[in-house]
């Protein structure tokens, strides 16, 4: 599921080889031309993915908007497969009140190929999407990759064979075997794992043999080409060939495609030491990517002490049964979803399933429960590590769900609570509400549950929907004595009452909220700044500017002694909006800013449309009619990929700033200047509204449409939405013309890994050389 640079960077190991495919991609274009769904169907192992990549990596310069991954093999909750989209896309559901339509919004307007890889185990659901998002927006195209068709209307099916066999003519010259697609991949992947291997007139004929036995499929031939570290062609070929006699007797013509696959599998699985395959049927229980400590903690018991977890998991990665991935300061690994399939059968086999996902549910309940009263005060940190689990973390909330486990359930979930807040907070209520439905769970624990449930709708400005389970926190914190659950409870049920417009209701609630806030004191400094947001928020629906001030000072302070990013950032956006009401340039300018600095930083959209707009406001009522015009042209944008909604209190002055800046520049000029600052991405639009410098580049990439959250090293590079971030990157300094090293030290990775990035790259853009990078970096729209 698509993490924004997490999720459209991160391939599955089908899309690691360069390989030709000229016929499939030929069709793919011809049938994109005749339809707007192509569906690429066959077998797990033949390369589907890689062949999606490659097609979309090619076929990108024909979408203003670019070619987009979304990544369906790690989700198993149909309910998910919309938010994987928004996510691949780098959407938000943090303020929207439906997802999908949130999703279908964004897209209306949009020209763009979206490859929406491995459906087969979600096809209804995959099926719906795919089918509103062709409805809703004309210029999308979409590629699906399954094991069989998704049946929607204007379907088109490209069905996917394995690769080409070479033949077995003894005078085929040399040059020409070594252009067939499977003798290719297994060169390449033996020169990867062995150093030294070279196709030669002495290994041609067993490579052939080889290559024809594995019948083409990617997947086993990589499995087969990474032996030749230990083994020699011909031992491979003949401990395979083995294999295969023990199944068909002899007969290998008895043997069908997926029983090769499997029994490649198995062969490489067998010639593993019992600690390395426990810890490769076990490394099933992670849906998504996984550490080094997750192992430790979930795959690193019995024979396999922890302190043998980073070497069994280097030599699964070495023979190519598990994959490694860099992420920003830490390794990750994962499984391909065929493997992952094996390995669970194997964990089946070994009657290991319930002990492991058991371990599993344990492990992540325990690490998150333990971080929650540290987690606000080192938010950004937090939210990266959330963000590198959260698959997991999903994984085993649908096992609890399924299993009705509301003890594990529940506090997980609501562990998960900064999560929610600034990511996913429409998945957050239901899963919260889904299990707060079950009876059992500590007392205590239910109570934070209900409690944040009811937050997370007021996030989304439904009071009635926040309403019921805030009396429920309430009744609970009333009940247990806990007054630290009261002070919040009944500081967001204020706001709840507010936003509704009974504004005396709220004050009632504000002054026990104060009651139970001071009765904890200094024990829990949270319930105070939670009066203070309530007393805050209050003073705007009642239009009490003084006590908008005199609250929100207050706030800061204690938000600043106690190191709470969240509550800080906002803050200083109610200070800076209260300032700006009053006319106070001057003030508001450093407040709004400070503010736009650390929503920046914990990636908050709401927050950060509601900055831009009101540095917008500024800036106009500044005399800064274009700086403004941008700025609120950008705020349009943000505003488009989560779903946020101005502030009430707020309109009248963005209207009168947008009104300035309109008559400033005249009609034309502002709805142009508007529409450049629709067109910048994020990141651009941050640095205008915090007064840095654009980027030389930054001028021609308004000349095309917003691909905001690309991680394309610049805005133009056609296969934005295909490369992760730290590919980005590489590609960036390769077009600059640095080498390995170079990238190396500035990047602070090292040479290998840099090299390991620039082979993915060339592979996702169906590339050969550096220079193909770079012209793909710089090229124009």
């Amino acid at each position: 599921m698509a993490r924004p640079a997490r999720h459209s960077g991160n391939l599955p190991a089908e899309a690691t080889s360069f390989i030709g495919r000229r016929h499939e991609l030929a069709e793919i274009r011809k049938k994109l031309t005749e339809a707007r769904l192509v569906s690429l169907v066959g077998p797990g192992g033949v390369g589907k993915t890689r062949l999606a990549i490659r097609a979309a990596a090619n076929l990108g310069r024909g979408f203003r908007g670019g070619p987009w991954l979304v990544e369906l093999a790690e989700i198993s909750d149909p309910a998910l497969v919309g938010n994987a989209v928004m996510l691949a896309l780098d959407l938000r559901d943090q303020a929207a009140p439906e997802p999908l339509a949130l999703l279908l919004s964004y897209l209306r307007d949009k020209e763009l190929l979206l490859v929406v890889d491995n459906c087969e185990h979600l096809l209804d659901a995959a099926a719906q999407v795919v089918t509103s998002v062709l409805k809703a927006a004309p210029g999308v195209r979409v590629v699906a990759t399954s094991r069989e068709p998704l049946s929607v209307p204007g379907e088109h099916v490209v069905p996917v064979p394995p690769l080409e066999l070479p033949a077995r003519q003894a005078d085929e010259p040399l040059a020409r075997i070594l252009q067939n697609e499977a003798v290719m991949l297994f060169t390449e992947r033996a020169v990867a794992a062995s150093g030294t291997f070279e196709l030669t007139s002495a290994n041609r004929g067993p490579v052939v043999e080889l290559c024809r036995n594995l019948d083409g499929l990617p997947l086993a031939i990589e499995l087969a080409a990474v032996r030749t570290r230990v083994l020699t062609v011909e031992q491979i070929l003949d401990r395979l060939a083995d294999r295969f006699s023990l199944l068909t007797g002899g007969s290998r013509a008895a043997l069908p495609r997926h029983q090769t696959l499997r029994t490649t599998i198995e062969w490489s699985h067998d010639l593993l030491p019992d600690g390395e395959r426990a810890v490769l049927r076990r490394s099933c229980a992670f849906a998504s990517r996984f550490t080094l400590e997750d192992v430790e903690a979930v795959c690193a018991y019995g024979e396999v002490p922890p302190g043998q977890a980073l070497e069994k998991l280097s030599s699964l990665v070495d023979k190519s049964l598990v994959m490694k991935e860099d992420m920003p300061g830490i390794a990750c690994y994962r499984l391909h979803e065929t493997m992952r399939e094996f390995a669970g059968l194997k964990l089946a086999e070994a009657g290991e399933e319930e002990a492991v996902a058991l371990r599993c549910a344990e492990y992540y309940r325990s690490s998150f429960g333990q971080a929650v009263p540290e987690s606000r005060f080192r938010l950004p940190v937090w939210l990266d590590w959330a963000e590198l689990e959260i698959d997991n973390v999903r994984a085993v909330l649908q096992r609890c769900m399924a299993r009705a486990d509301a003890a594990c359930g529940i506090e997980l979930a609501a562990a998960l609570g900064w999560y929610w807040i600034t990511r996913a907070t429409t998945e957050g209520i239901r899963w919260l509400g889904g299990f707060l439905e079950l009876p059992d769970g500590a007392s205590a624990v239910r109570g934070w549950a209900y409690f944040l449930r009811g937050f997370l709708s007021v996030l989304k400005t439904d009071s009635a929907g926040a309403k019921p389970a805030l009396r429920a926190a309430v009744s609970v914190g009333r009940d247990t004595g806990d007054q630290a659950l009261l002070s919040e409870a009944l500081s967001i049920a204020s706001i709840a009452e507010g936003l509704a417009g009974d504004h005396l209701a709220a004050q009632r609630l504000l002054d026990e909220a104060d009651v139970a806030a001071t009765a904890v004191g200094a024990a829990y400094p949270p319930g105070a700044l939670a009066v203070q947001q309530a007393r805050v928020l209050n003073g705007f629906f009642e239009a009490d500017l003084a006590t908008v001030k005199s609250a929100a000072t207050e706030g800061a302070r204690l938000a600043r002694d106690m190191g709470d990013h969240y509550g800080l950032e906002m803050m200083l956006l109610n200070l800076g909006a209260e300032a700006l009401l009053n006319g106070d340039l001057e003030g508001s300018g450093s407040l709004l800013t400070e503010s736009l600095r650390m929503a920046r930083q914990v990636d908050d959209r709401v927050a950060q449309y509601n900055l831009l707009n009101a540095l917008g406001t500024h800036a106009a009522l500044r005399g800064q009619g274009r700086r403004a015009a941008r700025l609120f042209g950008a705020s349009y944008t943000v505003r488009t990929e989560v779903g946020a909604r101005e502030m009430p209190f707020f309109e009248p002055l963005l209207a009168r700033g947008k009104e300035s800046a309109r008559t400033a520049l005249g009609a034309a000029k502002f709805e142009a200047e508007f529409e450049a600052g629709k067109r910048v991405d994020r990141d651009e639009a941050l640095d205008l509204a915090l007064g840095k410098p654009a980027p030389p580049a930054a001028e021609a990439s308004r000349a095309g449409p917003s691909r905001a959250g690309a991680a394309a090293p610049a805005p133009n590079g056609p296969a934005a939405g295909l490369l992760g971030k730290r590919e980005a990157d590489v590609a960036r300094l390769v077009a600059e013309g640095l080498t390995n090293k170079q990238i190396g030290a500035r990047l602070f990775i090292s040479e290998r890994t840099v090299d390991s990035h620039v082979r993915s790259i060339l592979n996702k853009l169906g590339a050969s050389s550096r220079a193909q990078i770079a012209a793909w970096v710089t090229a124009p729209e």
